[in-house]
């Protein structure tokens, strides 16, 4: 976000120097629950990021320091109504964003202890918290957020390499979304966290969830220290920026509470534009530093007074001359979504008739696990974070292979979770919805997958199934399986040599198949297609009677398919059949004579 550095230098040497002291006051002691590393070097400006480059582009950010005081109640769990401080209040979405993340990295990071007090503290100095919540109901911002354009100028110089896909600029590149990644940072760590089908960076769910993973990269511990820091400092290389997050950081473990949408604290000093959604820079004058300058103002001081008035009976007084107040920019009001009542309020999670899911497996479930949050009056309630979780035995998994979803109910207090997708272990499971922060019972949803099923099956050729007796048939049976007109990969197949197109039972003559002892068999079960819906069948023998077979193979979901098989004595040189047992096979007719030499 832009860091308004002119206006900044412009408070005089004075407040730079308060500045300085209060960063280095606030931020001379550690989070709570960060445990130093030991035997490690302390993180500096000379510390490489993670991946080579910092997630922001380095590009400016809000330096806003919190109260030098706890805020009220500490350790307030984010379920209470709002108390304490404004600057400890969060906007409900975004801090459900924040949440949800934790839950998400605790399966798939569970290493890296990531807190969303972090992530919290990133996004406050990133865009003040998504400027205040201002987002909508699945947590896409009203408008884009933009960091200025990183040409050089005061800034960091980066090209374009997104096209202008996401910054809308083709020359160079800018900082987007609420926690501020440039274009080719989050074309590696962009994340669909919200289940829409798209990894949005000025979504706050899909942003939040992507800047947990970046800050869990190369294997960090975010409870070592020395992990920590190099962790921010990924994000954005500078010591002040270190600094500015750890107080935040800190500040968000002490207690926070949540606040509805669009009514969080902005930054000292924001001036957005509100045709662009951007944040204007006032580029720095030479000689002036690049970096942030701490934004900590001191108290105004009075004015000199004025003349003295003409003696008169009482002692003179000055007049002072009243300091004048000054007045804070205030951007257009963007429209905000209603505001929601606060979570403590919920008694109870309703169904909304969302009844049993049903997927074949590795499809996506076509009903979605849905709940409705309710107060005392039996009123709906807005701006309740909802927390999903698969329980049982399951590979089935939200979007980005997530077991644990969080999402805040909108305004007719309803949650709906993302889409599933079921795996490939067939069964019941149970999805469960409960309240974060607040004990109301749960509400449970069924959900089961069925085995992959294939509705047609047939030959993936033409070639004619034919041969003669005591030999094997040259052209391999394949067949190809689909499903709704698409290839059905991985499908159980059954072949059996049946007896008559009406009678399904295995016949005891004619053509057979073998086991792994060459012994003969006529049904084959444990088949399962390939990827592409193929399946070639193993080697098929013709037996030593001839007549005409059926080969009948099934597939889980009803696709039958019989095969006809042709059993002929082998035509001799000049179109005569020939015998039986002078073919050049022994044992297949019961003769003991030798097989026929050439004519002489």
């Amino acid at each position: 976000m832009a860091v308004h550095i002119g206006s900044r230098l412009r408070k005089g040497a004075t407040s730079t120097a308060v500045a300085a002291a209060a960063v280095a006051a606030l931020s001379a002691s550690q989070a709570p629950g960060v445990t130093a590393a030991t035997g490690g070097e302390p993180a500096s400006d000379a510390t490489p990021p993670a991946t080579g480059g910092s997630a922001t582009g380095n590009s400016p950010y809000y330096t806003d320091l919190p109260p030098l005081h706890t805020p009220a109640k500490p350790g307030t769990s984010p379920g209470v109504p709002a108390t304490g401080s404004s600057e400890a209040g969060i906007p409900a979405t975004v801090l459900a964003a924040y949440q949800q993340a934790e839950e998400y990295l605790k399966s798939e990071r569970p290493d890296c202890k990531l807190p969303w007090q972090l992530l919290a503290g990133i996004g406050k100095v990133e865009s003040g918290q998504a400027r205040g919540g201002q987002v909508d109901a699945n947590g896409t911002t009203l408008s884009p957020i933009l960091g200025p354009v990183l040409n050089g100028v005061g800034f960091a110089r980066i090209t374009d390499t997104d096209h202008g896909a996401y910054d809308g600029d083709t020359v160079h590149d800018r900082a987007i979304g609420p926690l501020q990644f440039i274009p080719s940072t989050w074309e590696t760590w962009g994340q669909d966290a919200n289940g829409d089908g798209r990894k949005d960076p000025n979504n706050i769910y899909d942003a939040a969830r992507a800047a947990g993973m970046y800050l869990c990269a190369n294997k960090r511990d975010l409870a070592l220290k020395d992990d920590l820091d190099r962790a921010i400092l990924s994000y954005n290389h500078s010591q002040e920026y270190l600094r500015t997050v750890l107080t935040w950081f800190e500040f968000y473990q002490r207690g926070s509470h949540r606040v509805p949408d669009g009514t969080g604290t902005l930054p000292v000093d924001r001036s957005d534009d509100p045709a662009t959604g951007t944040d204007p820079v006032i580029t720095p004058s030479p000689g002036f530093p690049s970096f942030p300058v701490p934004s900590v103002i001191p108290s105004p001081t009075p004015s000199k007074p004025g003349p003295a008035p003409k003696p008169g009976p009482g002692p003179a007084k000055p007049t002072p001359t009243p300091t004048p107040t000054p007045t804070p920019h205030k951007p257009t009001p963007t429209p905000t979504p209603p505001k929601p009542v606060p979570a403590d309020t919920v008694v109870r999670l309703e169904d909304v008739g969302t009844g049993p899911l049903t997927a074949m497996a590795g499809t996506r479930f076509a009903g979605r696990p849905a709940v409705k949050a309710i107060d005392k009056a039996g009123k709906p309630v807005a701006g309740v974070p909802v927390r999903f979780a698969l329980v049982g035995t399951t590979d089935a998994r939200f979007p980005q292979g997530a077991t644990v979803v969080t999402v805040v109910t909108g305004t007719a207090g309803t949650a709906v979770a993302p889409a599933l997708q079921a795996g490939e272990r067939t069964g019941g499971f149970t999805v469960r919805a409960t309240v974060t922060g607040r004990t109301v019972a749960t509400r449970d949803v069924r959900a089961t997958v069925t085995a992959r099923q294939a509705d047609t099956l047939a030959r993936a050729d033409e070639a004619e199934l034919k041969a003669a007796p005591g030999t094997e048939f040259t052209a391999p049976v394949v067949v190809k399986a689909a499903y709704r007109g698409a290839a059905a990969g991985r499908v159980a197949v059954t072949a059996t040599l049946v007896r008559s197109a009406d009678d399904p039972s295995a016949n005891d003559k004619g053509p057979f198949f073998t086991d792994e002892k060459g012994a003969p068999v006529r049904t084959l079960t444990g088949l399962t297609t390939a990827a592409d819906g193929t399946l070639k069948l193993p080697a098929l023998h013709a037996g030593d009677r001839t007549g005409t077979y059926l080969l009948r193979i099934t597939a889980t979901g009803g696709a039958v398919l019989t095969v006809e098989l042709t059993v002929e004595p082998a035509t001799a040189p000049g179109g005569t059949p020939e015998t039986p047992g002078t073919s050049g096979t022994p044992g297949t007719s019961g003769s003991s004579e030798a097989p026929a030499g050439p004519a002489a």
